[in-house]
């Protein structure tokens, strides 16, 4: 047993191998000799120290002879186990607290999700932070600007001489349209466009001319004060109208069955009839049964 290379196993960082391999690799060092650094720690006795099956074991022991902490020096028989060697390449030292502790805090910079890291740094930004400096600044010069309009509105036309409009009100009224206006007054140009113009949308409601009242008039259900085309209650809107087709398919359906099967039971009693002298009559009976029953459903469903 070597205390010393279970230690150098058991300090293993993560990101070199995880914790199944490294509870296998302790085993194997915890039963490696200290000068040869040979083991033969025993499926059974892996699979114990790591908990897991025997495929799985098997796996991970292959895992760490890829790695390079494991060399196979003999396969393992039947009644004989195999043989291991820990570290063939150097043991690694045991690292000290300050290591450890650098080592944490490098994990705990380092991204969550290495993938979704920010690979370049960032560039320099163009403009630097605004400051408390140029947010009082702007609000100094907003402030100057509402105190220079505070006579009114901004002057429109700074100008002076021939490009200021004289002062005083104006001495009469645009002329308009002389054509459309006889007396000379202003008016609204004509318009350019001599179609008609459309019926206002309360048209139809008041029932003038040209609305939809006169092409289309409504059609429905008669029972109410006004008509109207869509009544749950008396059948006329759509959902009444498919389920009242449905059941007139479905009584139709019914009824030709009834009639293919009363030809069917006519004709092979005619069948048998001409066979045998005593079921003729018993074929007449049966037809004038048949022929009475359906009598009544044509009369049940009339009166429906």
């Amino acid at each position: 047993m070597s205390i010393h290379l279970m230690l150098a196993a058991a300090y293993l960082p993560k990101e070199v191998i995880n914790k199944t391999q490294k509870m296998v690799l302790m085993k194997i060092a915890d039963s490696a000799d200290d000068q040869t650094l040979l083991a033969r720690p025993g499926l059974e006795r892996m699979m114990a120290w790591a908990g897991v099956g025997e495929k799985q074991c098997i796996t991970v022991v292959t895992e760490l002879v890829g790695l390079g902490f494991v060399e196979r020096v003999e396969v393992g028989r039947v009644g004989r186990r195999a043989e291991y060697k820990v570290f063939p390449h150097g043991v690694p030292p045991i690292p000290t607290t300050e290591e450890l502790i650098e080592r944490r805090r490098i994990a705990q910079r380092a991204p969550k999700n290495p993938r979704l890291a920010r690979q370049a740094q960032r560039r320099k930004p163009s403009a630097a932070a605004r400051t408390q400096q140029d947010v009082a600044a702007r609000e100094e010069a907003r402030a100057a600007m509402e105190a220079a309009n505070e006579g009114g509105l901004p002057q429109g036309n700074p100008g002076s001489g021939g490009e200021r409009v004289s002062g005083g009100e104006p001495g009469r009224f645009p002329q308009g349209n002389r054509e459309g206006s006889r007396a000379e007054t202003p008016s609204f140009p004509s318009p350019s466009s001599f179609l008609p113009y459309p019926p206002t949308p309360t048209a139809g409601a008041a029932r003038e001319s040209g609305g939809a009242v006169d092409r289309d008039p409504p059609s429905g259900c008669v029972k109410h004060s006004k008509p109207v085309g869509n009544c749950r209650g008396c059948g006329t809107n759509p959902r009444a109208g498919r389920e009242q087709a449905r059941r007139e398919a479905a009584a139709g359906q019914h009824v030709s069955q009834q009639q293919w099967l009363r030809e069917f039971f006519a004709e092979q009693a005619r069948r048998v009839a001409d066979t045998d002298s005593e079921a003729l009559e018993m074929a007449r009976q049966r037809t004038k049964e048949l022929a009475r029953l359906g009598r009544m459903e044509s009369s049940n469903s009339g009166s429906l």
